[in-house]
């Protein structure tokens, strides 16, 4: 399984989010730390869930880093997360 559909279930399955957006930056960030031929290194993740009610900002971003940390581990250097609420995302 790719890196972004293991991204894509973790997070659906811990979160239900009503949108899920995973895109693969790492062609980006050729030559930079963490990059490697093939990609699946870098990532922006866009997640808007229910599940984030109530939660700053930090929380949110900690969780995710949570469902994900074994893909952290494994090779994938970077993820810039947009974290939002249903309400927020309105």
């Amino acid at each position: 399984m790719a890196v972004a559909e293991t991204i894509e279930h973790k997070l659906t399955q811990a979160l239900a989010p009503q949108r899920l957006k995973i895109v693969d930056d790492s062609e980006k960030h050729k030559g930079h730390a963490g990059y490697r031929e093939g990609g699946e290194t870098h990532f922006s993740v866009e997640v808007v869930s229910e599940a984030f009610t109530g939660q700053n900002r930090v929380a949110r971003q900690r969780r995710v880093y949570e469902i994900l940390a074994e893909e952290l581990a494994a090779g994938v250097h970077a993820l810039q997360l947009k974290t939002l609420t249903p309400e927020e995302d309105a």
